[in-house]
């Protein structure tokens, strides 16, 4: 029986050998491609990932500069916000309450505290308003928001922590006489428990043909009988208020001269003693670089040299003259305090109290 038997020849071995370096090869290719796409699609998911993923605190820092980080303003604006729609609810709450609708004047109000918690002329009105329709307790919560804010709060500070000592529930029943704060006067004239106050107050025209507004400010100021004083603690302020634009209430730009009646002024030859204070305001508009810087706060100290006087024609300083052709004569505010308690105060229009910029109380 013939056997079949298997032979290869050489060129059969040939293609094998070709055939099996082409197989590797490929298979070599299909690897680098793979290894390729794989670490491309690898490095888009991590892109995609850190874009979607929010950073904890959104910052910049290129080379050479410093951290940016983007919170703050957004909490700065929002900031921002609040105040002006608190300046705006106590603006439309004053208007409200000029017109007698005291309802809706205390709502707009509340908003604006809840706005803008620390705002003491907002807690002023409020205080106010309670005290008119009688809500006392809450009158004093709301004068005691103002104490709890300090000095910050200006002179509204030294009106609250009066309003505080004496009680608004203390308040006399209409037809007691009372200074502006709202504090009932004694027989003697003078707010209870006060060493000095107001008992008169005259406003005189002055003829001038070259002005625009020209008074005489004439004010009575009694010591208690009976009390030993020291004139080194007795201050007395007077500032004066202009509207500016018919509707904002600014310090005064104009010449302010203030002299004491009797030139020794000691309560002992008199009592009360007067002083004078004079507001001027020319129609050339001219501003005195100290009326600029002192917003005409007279604060006088007895025994020391206090005839003080802004004349006409002195530099105008930095101040900007164009102003004050926008402005016209408002009101005034008095404060008389003695060992730095507020002894008593006047105003006119009374609502300069809690409407008036908050003024520093130092000389």
């Amino acid at each position: 029986m013939p056997v079949l038997a298997a032979s290869s020849s050489p060129s059969n071995r040939s293609y094998s050998v070709a055939v099996g370096v082409i197989l590797v090869f490929a298979a070599l290719e299909i690897l680098a491609i793979a290894i390729h796409f794989g670490a491309v699609y690898r490095a888009e998911r991590v892109t995609l990932r850190s874009t979607k993923a929010p950073a904890p605190a959104a910052s910049v820092k290129p080379e050479g500069t410093t951290t940016t980080t983007l919170a703050p303003p957004q909490a700065s604006a929002a900031s921002s916000a609040a105040l002006s729609a608190s300046d705006r609810l106590l603006k439309e709450a004053n208007d409200l309450r000029e017109r007698g609708d005291t309802a809706n004047a205390l709502a707009r109000l509340q908003d604006a505290s809840q706005r803008d918690p620390r705002n003491p002329q907002v807690l002023a009105e409020m205080a106010a308003i309670y005290e008119s329709i009688q809500l006392y307790d809450r009158s004093n919560e709301t004068w005691k928001k103002i104490q709890d804010l300090g000095p910050s709060a200006g002179s509204l500070y030294e009106l609250a922590d009066m309003k505080l000592r004496v009680g608004a529930a203390a308040t006399p029943s209409p037809g007691v006489a009372m200074d502006t704060a709202g504090k009932p006067l004694d027989a003697e004239g003078l707010p209870e428990g006060s060493v000095f106050g107001v008992t008169n107050i005259e406003t005189e025209q002055v003829s001038d043909p070259d002005a625009e507004t020209n008074f005489r400010l004439k004010i009575g100021i009694k010591k208690r009988d009976g009390v030993a004083i020291d004139h080194s603690k007795l201050r007395i302020m007077v500032l004066f208020y202009d509207l500016l634009d018919n509707d904002k209430v600014v310090a005064t730009d104009a010449d302010v001269n203030y002299e004491w009646m009797n030139p020794k002024h000691d309560w002992g030859e008199s009592n009360p003693e007067t002083l004078i204070v004079t507001y001027l305001r020319s129609k050339t508009h001219a501003i005195t670089s100290e009326a600029a810087l002192s917003a005409a706060a007279a604060a006088v100290t007895p025994g020391k040299n206090s005839s003080r006087s802004k004349k006409r024609g002195e530099s105008a300083g930095s101040t900007d003259s164009l102003d004050s052709a926008r402005r016209q004569y408002l009101g005034y505010v008095i404060r008389i305090l003695y060992d730095d308690k507020l002894q008593t105060v006047r105003a006119d229009p009374p609502r300069l109290i809690n409407d008036a910029p908050n003024s520093s109380l130092s000389p």
